[in-house]
């Protein structure tokens, strides 16, 4: 039996009420239904993260701040107002990012049938 999700009419701002950052990442699920789940992602000055390789794709937009980060084996510079398309099972890693502003990034992932979103714990 498949369940229908309705969404609720909601009106906000990316950019305003960030979280306070106390040295690691924010990250803050905006909406998470089927195979979808959209995120908002807070990244203090100079975040180096893990290595991710993800079972889902992902769709990546930096909104503010500047950040350097390795995809597969290439280095991408990203501005305010970049995006970036990752597919599934590729190598994946912030390098660093700005201090001032501090990046704010809008990841979308996309999981495939059959992957139950809330089984995959794995940030960005």
């Amino acid at each position: 039996m498949q369940t229908t999700v309705r969404l609720k009419p909601e009106i906000s701002n990316l950019l305003r009420d960030l979280p306070p950052l106390a040295g690691e990442e924010i990250f803050e699920i905006l909406l998470s239904c089927r195979n979808l789940k959209i995120e908002r992602i807070s990244s203090p000055a100079n975040t180096r993260s893990e290595l991710f390789i993800q079972e889902q794709d992902e769709w990546v937009a930096l909104l503010q701040g500047e950040a350097e980060m390795r995809v597969d084996h290439s280095t991408v510079h990203l501005q305010a107002g970049d995006f970036l398309s990752i597919p599934a099972q590729t190598p994946h890693q912030v390098l660093t990012t700005s201090s001032e502003p501090l990046c704010v990034w809008l990841a979308i992932h996309l999981f495939p049938a059959g992957l139950d979103r809330r089984q995959s714990n794995q940030p960005s």
